[in-house]
């Protein structure tokens, strides 16, 4: 389990330069009066436990010293010391996506992330008892956490649950705002798992709904690559639907996915 730590001049030495050989620390120069500051700081906490790193937390006004050693001229101010050596990070506040993204970039390890893909495999190999075993683990050692609310609401609506699932994700919309969009993505799934039992009797028909039930199953490429064969066919079909189809997978994703960015340039090239 990672840990955060407040430091000064007298234990810089020994809680960063020290341990930042056995393992990453993560150094956020912040200010009390600083508001970016204070959004920014619970998030790096919640992250550091998953990533199994330290958060060190620098107090500018009352380490002017430390402030001015690395040059600090703004707030919050995010940089990495490995091996004993400071590299730059950011300044300001990142969403969580972003300081995901940030992390990543840094070959850090996420033991939620390691968990999730152990329970996304049961569910593709058909495990639900493991995949719940697994979830109720998440839950326990992460609890609300967005990356766990999403992916648990996905599975549930695979169950055919859909009114539990909307449950969690109306309480992620509450409490992790940046991951409204992506909530709203996994909520249109319900739609998709209609449309996949309901199909219609025409070729369009039936080729929208296998790629509904191919976005339920989270075959992601080859649902995309069926909606925008609908797109080059009928752009109206459904009332532009393939589209829109497209758009939720989109959200799902996430906007730097490959899979969002191949899609949504072909998707562009076939409407313009």
């Amino acid at each position: 389990m990672g840990s955060s730590v407040e430091v000064n001049q007298d234990n810089y030495k020994t809680e960063v330069v020290e341990k930042s050989h056995q393992t990453p620390v993560i150094v956020d120069f912040y200010a009390t009066w600083c508001g970016p500051c204070q959004i920014l700081k619970p998030i790096l906490e919640r992250l550091v436990n998953e990533y199994d790193c330290i958060l060190a937390t620098i107090d500018i006004d009352q380490n002017s010293q430390l402030a001015s050693q690395f040059q600090v001229e703004g707030v919050p101010d995010v940089r990495i010391v490995q091996h004993g050596k400071m590299q730059p990070g950011f300044v300001g506040a990142l969403s969580e996506p972003q300081l995901r993204d940030f992390l990543s970039h840094l070959n850090l390890q996420s033991g939620l992330e390691t968990q999730l893909a152990e329970a996304r495999t049961a569910i593709a190999s058909g495990k639900i008892k493991t995949a719940k075993r697994l979830f109720d683990q998440l839950f326990k050692k992460y609890p609300n956490n967005p990356l766990v609310i999403l992916d648990a609401a996905k599975f549930l609506i695979r169950l055919n649950k859909g009114t539990e699932a909307i449950k969690l994700l109306d309480s992620l919309s509450l409490n992790s705002p940046e991951y409204v969009s992506q909530a709203q993505a996994v909520k249109a799934l319900l739609d998709f798992q209609q449309a996949a039992a309901n199909p219609g009797n025409s070729e369009l028909d039936q080729k929208y709904a296998q790629a509904c039930r191919l976005t339920v199953e989270e075959r992601y490429e080859a649902a995309l690559q069926l909606f925008l064969a609908i797109v080059k066919v009928d752009r109206k079909y459904k009332q532009d639907g393939a589209r829109k189809a497209m758009t939720a997978i989109f959200a799902l994703l996430g906007n730097e996915h490959p899979l969002t960015r191949q899609y949504q340039q072909d998707l562009m090239m076939t409407l313009y």
